[in-house]
């Protein structure tokens, strides 16, 4: 069976502030550690109220201390936003600390609104028109000889596996021109998948760090012990997804009962394009749900995220996941 990773946005509940979030997001990584899940991920966002994972290498080096094996990463570091030298000299920090479990993801999305990616690097001038250039830069950094005279002490030589993420062609093309493992964001943005992977897997270029295509897919899952409790609980991520779409980012409300009842059918339509890479239900029905996406897709690996309101019906459903994982 393929392996199953997490992605955890460390999402700020109603009620909650983003330090119970950061301490909920290392309980669900060392649990995820104990159920067999491939490794954990971070996402870089800024300026989202539901959000707690900003400052990304930081809550990685936190998750990374507090577990022993899982690998752990960044998907991703938005790399428009930050110096390829300060990303190298992170990880390359994080990769010494933590020697062969650490990850970079590389997307060249801003993560946040147009005002705040100015603020994040207003004097540099960078766009993500450059991001091929800054992948590259970022490789030499990190490389056993870079070509540079500025060196990334620590990052010089580190051995961190570098991914391309995308939502689009652009990713899918960089990734197989660099010979990089591409994970396609399906989780929100499902509609160019299989174009992606399938110009990816054509085009792919074998490199010193891949040598055959490696495709990582996003994919939600809501599970709980019925259908009736998961239908409820993605509500909240529901909720979530047509705050932010409409201008209203919000932290992560408590579900509601037949929510989706009270949408318009253009919301209503958003949402089916969204959640088109979900599963959602009690154990049979997840397994029979991921059982036909994998054979649809044929995806290397899975990076599940579930944004789910009340911490532990979160972990109820990563545990479920993972009996489904050992079933399939």
């Amino acid at each position: 069976m393929i392996p199953f990773s997490i992605l955890d946005l460390s999402p700020i509940a109603e009620g909650s502030d983003a330090g119970q979030s950061l301490r909920n997001t290392l309980d669900l990584a060392q649990h995820a550690e104990r159920w067999g899940y491939q490794r954990y991920w971070l996402a870089e966002h800024h300026g989202m109220p539901g959000i707690a994972s900003a400052a990304t290498s930081v809550v990685i080096a936190h998750v990374a201390g507090g577990t022993k094996t899982i690998r752990v990463g960044a998907g991703g570091i938005m790399l428009p936003n930050h110096s390829p030298l300060v990303i190298a000299e992170q990880f390359g920090t994080l990769e010494a600390l933590f020697p062969g479990r650490i990850d970079l993801g590389l997307g060249r999305a801003p993560g946040s609104d147009q005002t705040t990616a100015r603020a994040l690097r207003r004097n540099l001038g960078s766009d993500a028109d450059e991001f091929p250039q800054d992948v590259l830069e970022l490789q030499d950094y990190m490389s056993d000889t870079p070509r540079q005279r500025v060196l990334a002490v620590p990052g010089q030589g580190a051995k961190v596996p570098l991914w391309i993420l995308g939502s689009s062609l652009f990713g899918a093309q960089l990734a197989a021109h660099l010979g990089l493992p591409f994970a396609f964001a399906s989780h929100f943005a499902p509609q160019m998948m299989m174009q992606a992977v399938t110009l990816y897997r054509n085009n792919f270029k074998p490199s010193a760090q891949l040598d055959k295509p490696y495709v990582m897919l996003g994919y939600n899952v809501f599970a709980a012990d019925t259908d009736d409790e998961a239908q409820w609980r993605a509500t909240s991520m529901q909720q979530a997804f047509v705050n932010l779409r409409t201008g209203r980012p919000s932290k992560l409300p408590p579900p509601l009962k037949d929510y989706r009842a009270t949408l318009g059918p253009q919301e209503n339509a958003m949402l089916d394009s969204v959640l088109s890479c979900s599963a959602i239900g009690a154990p049979d029905s997840v397994a029979a749900q991921m059982k036909s996406f994998i054979a649809s897709t044929q995806p290397d690996e899975l990076m599940i995220t579930s944004q789910i309101h009340e911490h532990s019906a979160r972990l109820r459903s990563y545990e479920i996941l993972a009996d489904v994982h050992a079933r399939l």
